[in-house]
């Protein structure tokens, strides 16, 4: 195959890939930029994630029984013991433990007085989950949403050889022209 005839096939290839990738990939695409962005301002949207609380001045003093004991006196997380929370997040310059409920809910804790300062929704982990496909399931993780990042990777590969194409093709047909002079 002559460079020509080379050049001429990837510049078709490229661009029958390019139109048919993106439409294979609009929808995921659409789903992770989405989460995305809630995700970029996350701390800056409280209806994603709440607000960090500072606790109390002095020095931590709060033990575990202590934590979950005032996990369990917030009734909209539902925690009744262990086996209900997903996990800590110890802060300790803020001087607390945010309690994460398996359904989704965060308690502060003070690690000083062991009193709750705050209790509300977090929606940051579940649009993580839908972020990278694993809320779908791990069939639409590694089915749809891994071939559809390869396939934005090679979007981005078509579409900037598409870019710069006219370019290469301006800048040699000066030396086509000296060639048959």
């Amino acid at each position: 195959m002559s460079h020509r005839n080379w050049r001429t096939f990837f510049n078709v290839w490229s661009r029958k890939l390019h139109r048919w990738a993106t439409v294979a990939t609009a929808l995921p695409l659409l789903i992770v930029v989405c989460s995305g962005l809630f995700l970029m301002l996350k701390k800056n949207i409280e209806w994603v994630q709440p607000p960090t609380f500072k606790g109390a001045e002095g020095a931590h003093a709060v033990s575990m029984d202590s934590i979950l004991a005032s996990a369990i006196t917030d009734t909209n997380a539902g925690v009744k013991s262990w086996s209900d929370i997903d996990r800590l997040d110890v802060r300790p310059k803020d001087r607390v433990v945010k309690v994460q409920a398996k359904n989704g809910w965060e308690i502060q804790v003070c690690t000083v007085t062991g009193n709750v300062l705050g209790s509300a929704i977090r929606r940051s982990d579940l649009i993580e989950a839908i972020h990278d496909g694993s809320w779908f399931g791990t069939v639409a993780k590694m089915g749809v949403f891994l071939p559809s990042a390869v396939l934005v990777l090679v979007l981005w590969l078509t579409g900037v050889w598409l870019w710069f194409m006219p370019y290469l093709a301006k800048r040699r047909t000066p030396e086509r022209a000296k060639a048959s002079a």
